[in-house]
């Protein structure tokens, strides 16, 4: 079973969410102080977090980045509806998805599922192996990746949309398809979330030895890996 740690200062719907999550199977651990929260999450006793943006002392935003100084533990923020900045601030410091507030614990329930499944799998269901484009390698069983010899420190998501796109190097893959096979639901209008962590790959690859990105955007299609051997 999935142990969740809730960060969030709202003692009302942490109680709600831990009786909701438990009945789905999951073991849930609320801190409603984020100092708390924080040293929990680094505490490698949880498998994944759930943290809200807005709270007093210390904020999600700055929570998420301290996190990340030291842990690749998946993180599913919640911000308040039309929060976009906050959204894509948290995206681009590493975390793997988000959901409006208000929401249904459902949705969070799904959401939490789905990177879970991201972090426990390859990309489509397809035997490990190693994924090779040019200098580019993709482990998927031990979902890692090195590109010209360097490892790059790939959050979960942005491990499976490397994967995705490495699978179809040469080939372009619609933003509707990364979205359906990394987080299992059809590309809303106006998500970002697959541009933002996009942004966040292609400044870890680095640039091509020809000075061309690794990752190129197809206007109005999707997105490519670029590969120049067979």
């Amino acid at each position: 079973m999935a142990k969740v740690l809730l960060i969030d200062d709202d003692e009302e719907l942490t109680s709600l969410l831990i009786e909701y999550l438990s009945e789905e199977g999951f073991v849930c651990r609320a801190a409603n102080d984020p100092r708390l929260g924080l040293q929990e999450a680094i505490s490698g006793h949880h498998d994944i977090v759930v943290l809200d943006v807005m709270m007093p002392r210390i904020n999600g935003i700055d929570v998420l980045r301290k996190i990340r100084v030291s842990s690749e533990i998946p993180v599913l923020m919640l911000s308040a509806r039309g929060e976009n900045i906050d959204r894509i601030t948290g995206l681009n410091l590493g975390a793997d998805d988000y959901v409006p507030k208000p929401c249904s614990p459902d949705e969070i329930v799904a959401r939490l599922r789905a990177i879970l499944r991201r972090m426990g799998g390859s990309a489509g269901g397809v035997a490990p192996g190693v994924l090779r484009a040019d200098a580019l390698e993709v482990y998927p069983g031990s979902r890692t990746a090195t590109c010209e010899g360097r490892r790059l420190e790939l959050t979960g998501t942005e491990f499976s949309l490397l994967e995705v796109l490495i699978r179809e190097a040469g080939q372009i893959v619609t933003k509707n398809d990364l979205s359906r096979q990394v987080f299992g639901t059809a590309l809303a209008s106006f998500d970002r979330r697959i541009d933002v962590h996009i942004s966040s790959i292609r400044q870890k690859l680095g640039l091509r030895d020809d000075g061309q990105p690794w990752i190129r955007t197809v206007r109005r299609q999707g997105y490519q890996l670029t590969q120049t051997s067979s």
